[in-house]
């Protein structure tokens, strides 16, 4: 068996320079690449037939495409629907009518990212794959159900693929390192290089590639956590350090609100007022204080923030001011609960470190044929159909989630029976819990 990865060449960057150059060398895709797999089997069959390869960037479609031209001795002709026209493609088939006439060799010819030819580009393929000149893979990020033509797709096999695991990416990442790197990373830097890829093994070569330059440039030896998180973050945009005191007018203000005082949150509305703060830009910090601080507890403030906000576009100064000083004083007084936004950051915070989970089967929509032969939305229980039009045990978290509690409502304003509502629909999950065991 042959190495996993090419000699690496001096100037090709490291996602490309460490390709892997065998199937058995391929990380990921075992559901496919498998022994007795689908791909394994079209690679072992001696006859290459068209298809297209649909998954998320970094997954390995360009690698299969170029391992399968070696396997079958092929020539081997890439597009790029991006930058190709129909010139491109008249190219392309005299090319491979040129190495048919000339060696008797068959050609590959890989459109990457084919979804972005529109349906005359993609009619254009129809003849020579229909007569065998050449055999077409494509490659796309989205379904081809919607993508790709009928005609085109009829005529070629697809294959589903997946990103990267964290074992996945651990594996590429070790490989990687003892082959081409051979730098020194602490745990929590392997942590967080693989979280960063996010199922994407080229991110993950980028990123290695980043941290080494940044690495050879500061003189760092070995690479930790905290390298990692500064130099992936080094462009993150920051705030302008000018201004203190209005931010520290604008904080007043809306801690004046959190903390239920009217005539202090009124004061500091004025003060900015008067000081020439942008009445609009206040009225979008408002409109933040009814979302952060009130949420469900009651529901009315976001929309009179919003129209308060309408209010002062229709009418301008200093007739506008009014309606912000109303939004102001009732947000003040309104019940408050943070237990929104409270939900929301710890939902993003998962979101930001957890590997990009699919979508459940039995949650896809399947308008198209080839969505439902997968299986999409056939377990799908409808809600409207069921006791109290509520699927009780029902999971729409993603497989292998723990259901997880974000929201948790509070005991003040409409949240107090939002929280009774919660609590009987989960005691519905219960009951069905207990009736399958």
């Amino acid at each position: 068996m042959a190495d996993l990865f090419a000699a690496p060449a001096p100037a090709a960057p490291l996602a490309e320079a460490l390709r892997p150059r065998t199937l058995d060398d391929v990380v990921g895709q075992r559901h496919l690449l498998g022994a007795g797999k689908p791909l394994r089997l079209a690679f072992e069959s001696g006859k290459p037939h068209s298809m297209i390869l649909w998954g998320p960037p970094g997954v390995g479609k360009t690698t299969l495409a170029r391992l399968m031209a070696d396997a079958f001795d092929a020539e081997f002709v890439a597009l790029s629907a991006v930058f190709s026209g129909v010139k491109d493609i008249r190219e392309a088939v005299q090319r491979a009518k040129d190495v048919l006439a000339q060696t008797g060799r068959r050609t590959i010819l890989f459109v990457d990212e084919v979804h972005r030819f529109n349906k005359a580009q993609q009619d254009a393929f129809l003849p020579y794959v229909e007569q065998g000149l050449f055999t077409f893979i494509g490659a796309t990020t989205e379904n081809p159900s919607f993508e790709v033509n009928s005609a085109l797709l009829s005529r070629a096999a697809v294959y589903v693929l997946q990103s990267l695991s964290a074992a996945e990416l651990t594996e590429l990442f070790d490989r990687a390192n003892a082959t081409a790197l051979q730098m020194e990373f602490d745990e929590q830097a392997r942590e967080r290089i693989v979280g960063m890829a996010d199922g994407d093994a080229r991110r993950l070569l980028n990123v290695l590639e980043i941290l080494r330059t940044a690495a050879e440039a500061a003189g760092v030896a070995k690479i930790d956590g905290d390298f990692v998180a500064s130099t992936m973050a080094s462009n993150l945009r920051r705030f302008d350090k000018g201004g203190e005191a209005f931010y520290d007018q604008i904080s007043a203000l809306h801690k004046s609100v959190r903390g239920s005082n009217p005539d202090a949150a009124l004061y500091w509305l004025v003060r900015m007022l008067d000081g020439g703060a942008d009445p609009l830009y206040l009225g979008r910090r408002i409109v933040r204080m009814a979302s952060e601080d009130i949420g469900l507890a009651d529901p009315r403030a976001l929309r009179l923030a919003l129209d308060a906000c309408e209010a002062y576009e229709r009418l301008g100064s200093p007739e506008g001011e009014l309606a912000l000083a109303q939004a102001v004083v009732y947000l003040a007084c309104a019940a408050k609960s943070n237990a929104l936004y409270v939900a929301y950051n710890a939902a993003r915070a998962f979101v930001g470190q957890d590997e990009s989970r699919p979508v459940p089967v039995h949650l896809r929509n399947a308008p198209t044929r080839l969505m439902k032969e997968l299986g999409y939305g056939r377990a799908y229980r409808y809600a409207h159909d069921e006791p109290e039009a509520y699927a009780a045990g029902e999971n729409y978290f993603p497989e292998g989630m723990p259901p997880t509690r974000w929201y948790d409502p509070t005991d003040r304003g409409l949240e107090a029976r939002i929280a009774e509502k919660l609590a009987y629909l989960r005691s519905l999950d219960e009951r069905a819990k207990s009736s399958r065991e």
